[in-house]
């Protein structure tokens, strides 16, 4: 009933939010002296930097359910501007291997950029794959909307995230590289683990773990003592929904990717708020290029992806509770997931050190899980003053980790 509820109210208050919207644009025209029918008050006109601002913060203060557009047009290649191409390279049921498509003959190493599948979309790692396509051949993990996948399509588990990898490691073949940000370090070790055992040739030659929690029960954050806080059957009985009409996966059981926004916008609440009036101060005082920084970043951060109910409850089980993969328990479709059989990938792992998601040791807890690579391929960054996105977006990403991250990949080749 929760998914049922969320969907009414939305429903409701939608022709309230295109009001806003409209007006928005009406007085924002009228402010700048353009023509607008109809005509405006003189009082209202010369409102009209206030009212189009408090417009824009109402109509502004919604969800979305569909992924945002990457917008990664052209890179800059050794002081050159060179055209990128979106291509669907593999597409599967719950998520496409997409590749960003560089004119240029040697594009690169290839690399696998694998997104967090955690209530918001790939494009979340925009920055991340801007920053990387300077100097790699880059591929990303490209997850759909649960709510619009049809029960028909079966459901989908953290077996088969750690699959999906396998797979989209094949379609790039030998010689290729992964990057794992946050939650799919987990699975990107056991994918990495499974391929070596197999003798996979596809198998990564490198492997960074970025802010990923590897190992939950060091330093503990306010998410892990949130997963620990109540039994696996409570998560299940209280947090998952099933998909209203008249969405294409009616039906199917998720994770609503508005009960994961609002867990996170709780986390920061003060925050949010000063934002959004900021955003309303300087769209009213004409600042358009700091009120677009915001417009940006709302834009992504409220674009919602509801997660598959099995994927959400195993990694929650798995991963924060019981500890799997440190505990050298985690299977993949009845498999043990050996990492000493690690040997030929590099692995290098960053964190950040105000990360308040993925504490400092949850994630260089794989350097020991991995101890048959030896110790010259294996490295570790922490990078100080970043919070958690700090680690793969901003300046110190751009000029501090990346080129770590660089060094590791073009080391391997």
């Amino acid at each position: 009933m929760l998914y049922q509820a969320y969907q009414l109210q939305s429903d409701l208050t939608s022709p309230l939010r295109m009001f806003a919207e409209q007006a928005s644009l009406l007085f924002g025209a009228s402010k700048a002296g353009l023509s607008s029918p109809p005509a405006l008050s003189p009082l209202a006109a010369q409102s009209g930097g206030k009212l189009s601002a408090a417009f824009e913060v109402l109509a502004r203060l919604r969800l979305t359910h569909e992924r945002p557009a990457y917008n990664l047009a052209s890179v800059e290649v050794a002081g050159q501007s060179v055209a990128i191409t979106e291509h669907k390279v593999c597409e599967l049921p719950f998520g496409t291997l997409l590749h960003f498509k560089k004119a240029m003959v040697n594009p690169g190493p290839r690399v696998l950029l694998a997104a967090p599948l955690s209530g918001h979309f790939a494009t979340l790692l925009r920055e991340t794959a801007r920053t990387l396509l300077a100097d790699h051949d880059v591929y990303i993990t490209d997850w759909h909307n649960a709510r619009d996948v049809s029960l028909s399509q079966g459901d989908f588990g953290l077996d088969d995230y750690t699959g999906y990898l396998i797979r989209f490691l094949e379609v790039l073949g030998p010689d290729s590289h992964m990057i794992a940000v946050c939650q799919p370090c987990v699975a990107a070790l056991a994918a990495t683990a499974i391929m070596a055992e197999d003798g996979n040739p596809a198998q990564p030659r490198s492997l960074t773990l970025m802010a990923g929690p590897v190992d939950c029960r060091i330093n503990p954050t306010g998410v892990n003592v949130l997963a620990n806080s109540k039994p696996i059957e409570w998560f299940e009985k209280n947090l998952i929904s099933h998909v209203p009409w008249p969405h294409k996966g009616m039906m199917r059981r998720v994770y609503p990717g508005f009960l994961q926004l609002t867990a996170f916008l709780s986390m920061n609440m003060e925050r949010h708020k000063k934002s959004f009036a900021d955003l309303y101060r300087h769209a009213r005082d004409g600042e358009f290029d700091k009120a677009q920084i915001i417009r940006t970043f709302y834009d992504e951060y409220l674009a919602v992806n509801d997660l598959p109910a099995a994927f959400y409850l195993q990694t929650v089980s798995k991963v924060f509770q019981t500890y799997d993969l440190p505990r050298d328990e985690l299977t993949w479709r009845g498999r043990r997931v050996n990492l000493k059989a690690i040997r030929r990938t590099a692995l290098l792992t960053v964190e950040g050190e105000r990360d308040d998601i993925c504490a400092v040791g949850q994630t260089v807890a794989a350097q020991d899980l991995c101890s048959s690579i030896r110790p010259y391929m294996k490295s570790h960054h922490l990078q100080a003053g970043v919070g958690h996105y700090g680690v793969f977006s901003g300046r110190k990403w751009n000029q501090q980790i990346y080129p770590r991250v660089r060094d590791v990949i073009h080391g391997s080749e």
